[in-house]
């Protein structure tokens, strides 16, 4: 019985503990050293323009939630830059899982 309750725990504490984005993008001086995940292109051209235009270090990720996605910068990225990474953000290309709910 015990054994039930210490997998129950370690099952729960990896859904809960574990960073699992659906997009993982990493920058160094403006340019993409590391991206895991789905990648729409048009998405990587415009963060690649804006990422020109004002070199900054960090990371991007991208949550996938019940009603949509969600991204979420690093620190380090100013925030002017995090707006204009907002705003060419491709909502459609990350469609969700599930049923959309009747109202």
């Amino acid at each position: 019985m015990l054994y039930v309750i210490l997998v129950a725990a370690i099952i729960i504490f990896w859904l809960v503990a574990v960073d699992r984005p659906i997009l993982l993008v990493q920058f160094k001086s403006g340019q993409i050293t590391k991206h895991k995940g789905h990648f729409p292109a048009t998405f990587r051209h415009n963060i690649l323009d804006i990422s020109k235009r004002t070199p900054f270090d960090g990371e991007v990720k991208v949550y996938q939630q019940r009603n949509g996605t969600k991204i979420m910068f690093s620190k380090t990225i100013p925030k002017p830059t995090q707006q204009r990474i907002k705003n060419v953000f491709p909502h459609q290309s990350f469609s969700s899982n599930g049923r959309k709910r009747a109202r």
